[in-house]
């Protein structure tokens, strides 16, 4: 059986029979967990496991753990930094606080693999323009070239740690006050005034990045349509312009910010004809359930296959990691950068 394009959630710590008969759905592919599904990193491992062993290829497990407010997993796993932290670093000392990016970048990846999770939505690219409150301290740095300098080097211990990155949110949220989960923001600058949110995608791009998540955001002087959904976005300029050729996540299509085009398979069928490869819907088992009754299985398509494949995690997790010099390295940088917000972020998708 293949990977289908639908990324789902389950609804606790562990499998219930309904949530088996969605995870067997062969239009589903990969999983998202929330801090709700989390109890210890005993307990996660299990319910990894078990997600795993539904089917073979087995699904593909994901979360959102950047640090800071997005950190889904907190107690047993090391509270992550925000990484504006790293952009105040970058000010002050611009090696030190990229060798700082690469540790909290393997850091956060070994500690997820450990437990069994494939990839996290990280690192968040979105420049920081003060405007946006749902991005925030989530955005590493205003100048486009730090943002690149810092991401590539968090993804690089990302792939050290044997995790695929994934960037977000394309082409840029940073710019826009409303928070896409209430609402659909509209960015209305001209594309050409957009070089700097896309400045971090061409260098990640050029450094083998293997995936982005679309935002759920207008930029009404390109297209009408938000980018997760836009084939002016995802095809022509992500994929052609950029020359991206890794895996094209949209943002949850349960979220306000795709609501207003249509039903929740309507949703489905135009990110698909944008060229996203996945397509999210958390928090919503009955939205799910429409989307499995009403797309096709045509809808894995063979090249989005490969290109979910590639996000599975490489090697086996690693084991002893809290007695290996490298975490205690990489926890001392934590610990250097200042201790680490205790805000908890509710469990809506980011």
């Amino acid at each position: 059986m293949s990977l289908g394009p639908l990324m789902v959630d389950i609804g606790g710590t562990e499998l219930t029979s309904d949530d088996l008969d969605i995870l067997r759905n062969p239009l589903v592919g990969s999983v998202i967990l929330f801090s709700r599904n989390y109890r210890d990193p005993q307990q996660i491992s299990v319910l990894c496991d078990a997600i795993r062993e539904v089917r073979n290829p087995p699904l593909l497990i994901a979360v959102d753990h950047e640090g800071g407010r997005v950190q889904r997993f907190r107690d047993g796993f090391t509270r992550l930094p925000p990484v504006r932290l790293l952009g105040r670093r970058y000010d002050e000392d611009r090696r030190d606080a990229l060798g700082k990016a690469h540790s909290l970048g393997w850091l956060m990846a070994a500690e997820l693999r450990g437990v069994g999770v494939d990839f996290s939505f990280a690192p968040c690219v979105d420049l920081d323009y003060g405007l946006s409150e749902i991005i925030g301290d989530r955005a590493f740095h205003r100048d486009p070239q730090a943002v690149a300098a810092l991401a590539t080097a968090y993804m690089a211990g990302m792939r050290e740690a044997g995790m695929a990155a994934v960037a977000k949110h394309f082409p840029g949220h940073g710019a826009v006050r409303a928070d896409s989960h209430l609402a659909l923001p509209v960015d209305r600058r001209p594309f050409n005034d957009m070089e700097g949110d896309l400045s971090p995608y061409r260098a990640l791009i050029e450094n083998q990045l293997p995936g982005i998540m679309a935002a759920h955001v207008e930029y009404s002087a390109v297209d009408p349509k938000p980018a997760s959904l836009s084939r002016r976005w995802i095809t022509d300029i992500l994929r052609g312009t950029l020359g991206f050729h890794g895996c094209v996540f949209a943002d949850d299509l349960s979220m306000a910010g795709a609501a207003a085009f249509g039903d929740v398979s309507e949703r489905a069928r135009l990110a698909l004809a944008a060229g996203c490869d996945v397509l999210p819907i958390c928090n919503d088992r009955e939205a799910v359930r429409i989307a499995l009754r009403n797309l096709d299985a045509e809808a894995a398509a063979p090249a989005a296959q490969a290109r979910l494949v590639r996000m599975r995690a490489r090697g086996e997790g690693p084991s002893g990691l809290r007695s290996s010099g490298r975490w205690r390295d990489a926890t001392a940088v934590v610990a250097e950068l200042g201790a680490a917000p205790t805000l908890t972020l509710s469990d809506k998708p980011s």
